[in-house]
């Protein structure tokens, strides 16, 4: 004998209306009611703050510094499936140690505006999914790298990982050197590539690597300049937070344009790039130097954002040059 049903409606906090049916006594949702919708829509909400945790959109620049490099290196045809295999583990290799980074700052991400409604500050994910979601991430990626591209491309990998996540992480409460730190593994992903393509850490590798490292400062300074305020709550120690006129902040980043002008012009000057690179190269650097001493002239919020807009110029156009004209 068939059970009997039970047609039940159920009105939810929001005032909408769910269909359930017990049967035997189970409760089952329909897959149209609104009670079925909410548990979809919270799904996709826990996708969501997973992905967030990997930060993708740091992972596809990293993703596309890791290509140049690559594609630079190269000193014949590609191999294509090489070069899918290196984004594939550096992709999970950056994006499991961005989540770590996350669960280790989430206590100053809590006390920042600009980041306590990520998903550990705001409560969305616990700490320990957290942990383990970035662990597992960042362990397969390496592993994959390992198996797929070979022991060098790891241990570049993975010293980005331990340098990001063990030197600049714990120095950010700690001094404002941990800028310097910091982009030390933030310009290690085109040597991944550029080791992926020739198995050796030759000098292009380090013109790279130059060019990545310098970039960050004017940035990363940027950043902390619009930001000051907010790091200095949360007690992170960058530069602005602890040069209070600014005096520092604005040398250092004219200091980083004018360094990364000159850095800019060694790939031709090595053979790894023609004249067209070499053009280009000059004129985006000196933009980018005006704009830093602009902002070192007359600081202000509006300067400082002019350098953060162009420095996130500045590297996608110098990157496509350095790729269109490669020798």
């Amino acid at each position: 004998m068939t059970p009997p049903t039970i047609e039940a409606t159920r009105t939810t906090g929001a005032g909408a209306a769910s269909t359930a049916s017990s049967v035997g006594g189970l409760i089952q949702v329909r897959p149209g009611s609104a009670l079925g919708a909410a548990g979809a829509r919270a799904r996709g909400r826990v996708v969501a703050d997973f992905a967030a945790l990997a930060k993708p959109r740091v992972v596809l620049m990293i993703l596309v510094t890791t290509a140049v490099g690559y594609y630079v290196g190269l000193t014949g045809a590609a191999d294509w499936a090489r070069l899918l295999h290196l984004l594939v583990g550096t992709a999970l290799a950056a994006g499991g140690t961005l989540a770590l980074n996350q669960y280790w700052e989430r206590d100053v991400d809590a006390r920042m505006e600009r980041t306590r409604a990520r998903p550990l500050p705001d409560g969305r994910l616990l700490p320990l999914e957290a942990l383990l979601f970035g662990s597992a991430l960042a362990a397969a990626g390496l592993v994959y790298l390992g198996v797929f591209i070979g022991a060098l491309a790891l241990a570049v990998t993975l010293a980005t990982a331990v340098l990001y996540l063990f030197a600049y992480t714990p120095l950010k409460l700690r001094t404002p050197f941990c800028t310097i730190v910091g982009a030390v593994p933030g310009a290690l992903p085109p040597v991944t590539g550029w080791v992926a393509a020739r198995e050796d850490l030759g000098l292009g590798a380090w013109v790279l690597f130059g060019i990545l490292f310098l970039w960050q400062l004017p940035h990363t300074l940027a950043i902390a300049r619009l930001y000051c305020d907010d790091y200095a709550r949360a007690g992170v120690r960058l530069l602005p937070v602890v040069d209070r006129d600014g005096t520092s902040t604005e040398r250092q980043i004219v200091t980083g344009c004018l360094a990364l002008l000159v850095v800019s012009m060694l790939p031709t000057l090595i053979g790894l790039a023609g004249p067209i690179y070499f053009a280009g190269a000059c004129v985006l650097g000196a933009a980018f130097v005006v704009l830093g001493a602009r902002q070192a002239l007359t600081p202000s919020p509006v300067a400082a954002r002019r350098v953060l807009f162009a420095s996130l110029l500045y590297l996608p156009a110098l990157l496509a040059l350095l790729a269109f004209d490669k020798v």
